[in-house]
């Protein structure tokens, strides 16, 4: 009797907190997102940055989905630890294997084979774990038939028969699933999804975001590996640091806080669907923007400590260059989405400041490298600023009216 009580999956109740269970799951995802910016770096051109993005979608698809699950099942309970830790083997193992999705090396398994199938699974696992945690909810349970039907086996046979091909065709068809997979989730409505605990899930997208952010910092250490440390590397370490720092302050200070007042504020399908535009889809944009940026730092690092092959005045070149500025520019957007979706003011410093940064990849190839990532810096700590002035502004008119 005691062995089934702890093997049942326990239900999440309104005061649900982040469990160390979900906190040891998400180790899995710093490596994911780690191999994300490897897949980009090792040929950095345009269609492999749009390819990294597709993969980093189909990741996040797999880590959202147990946050949901998180959400109305205790993650540290018995059943669903068991399925945490499967998970988490499989995540892995999709890992290993995202480098050479897009250019398989000799010898070993099919990597894009590898990936998909355990992509697959992972799908099959999240959705046989919510059908057991509730027996009784016929409006979730024709969910999940909906769901399985239309925004999991469509996809996933586009990604088995993507697997066949290389080159473009792969792309086109991953992002045809991709595509599929996403649109599926509006197609298959909001009943029978649960937002038990808006605390919860508004600090489990939080620490995702800090995940994200830690690549950031990470990309810096591995581009200056193996090389000297001077004054001007630590000078590029100081600037990223305080850009990662901006991204950081505008997220937990700004609009984070908000999002989650709003999810609470809110109940039923009304809060569901909130919490799939704001936090599953919107969160995307987030964490693609810091990977984005993260390649650029990776580079940046690596001219600025490089001095046998770079001199100090060397710009970035190329994709990276667009990467850099334009990683915080899709962030910076995204955030802007949040803030309009939460409450329903235009955040006009983020519009402005992430469309100039999304455009601003040819300035970034002008000024040295080292300058760049200050300037860049420089620029969204101001933003930030001017962002929190403007909601300050907006709050006491409103309070005014009141």
């Amino acid at each position: 009797m005691a062995g089934r009580e702890r093997a049942r999956m326990v239900a999440a109740g309104d005061d649900h907190k982040v469990t160390p269970a979900e906190l040891f799951f998400d180790l899995v995802f710093v490596y994911a997102i780690t191999q994300v910016t490897a897949l980009m770096a090792a040929h950095p051109n345009p269609v492999r940055v749009v390819g990294a993005m597709a993969v980093l979608a189909l990741l996040w698809w797999c880590w959202s989905a147990f946050a949901w699950l998180g959400n109305v099942v205790r993650a540290d309970s018995g059943a669903l630890f068991a399925v945490l830790v499967t998970v988490m083997t499989v995540v892995f193992v999709v890992s290993l294997a995202v480098p050479e999705v897009f250019a398989d090396a000799p010898g070993g398994l099919p990597a894009p084979l590898v990936f998909v199938v355990c992509y697959g699974l992972v799908r099959v696992l999240h959705l046989v774990s919510y059908w057991v945690s509730s027996p009784g909810d016929t409006a979730l349970r024709a969910t999940l038939r909906r769901t399985a039907m239309i925004s999991v086996a469509p996809p996933f046979a586009l990604l088995l028969i993507g697997c066949a091909y290389d080159g473009t065709p792969r792309l086109a068809l991953w992002l045809s699933a991709v595509a599929v997979d996403y649109g599926g989730i509006y197609v298959t409505g909001s009943s029978g999804w649960r937002v038990n605990s808006p605390g919860h899930f508004s600090e489990r997208h939080g620490l995702i975001v800090i995940i994200a952010l830690g690549e950031s910092i990470v990309a810096m250490g591995v581009g200056m590996a193996g090389f000297p440390l001077t004054p001007a590397v630590i000078a590029a370490c100081a600037a990223g640091l305080l850009l990662a720092a901006s991204l950081w302050a505008l997220y937990f200070r700004r609009f984070g806080e908000p999002a989650e007042h709003r999810l609470a504020a809110l109940d039923g399908d009304e809060r569901t669907r909130f919490a799939r535009d704001v936090y599953t889809f919107l969160h995307l944009p987030l964490v693609a923007g810091v990977v984005l940026t993260s390649l650029g730092m990776k580079k940046v690092l690596t001219q600025v400590a490089d001095t046998g092959h770079y001199g100090l005045a060397e710009p970035l070149h190329g994709t990276v260059a667009w990467a850099l500025a334009g990683g915080v520019g899709v962030f910076l957007l995204g955030a802007a989405a949040i803030v309009l979706r939460s409450s329903g003011r235009r955040p006009t410093a983020l519009l402005v400041g992430g469309a100039c940064c999304l455009v601003a990849g040819p300035l970034v190839t002008l000024v040295p490298a080292l300058l760049a990532v200050a300037l860049l810096a420089a620029g969204v700590s101001v933003l930030v600023t001017a962002h929190g002035r403007a909601v300050g502004a907006a709050g006491a008119a409103a309070h005014a009216e009141a």
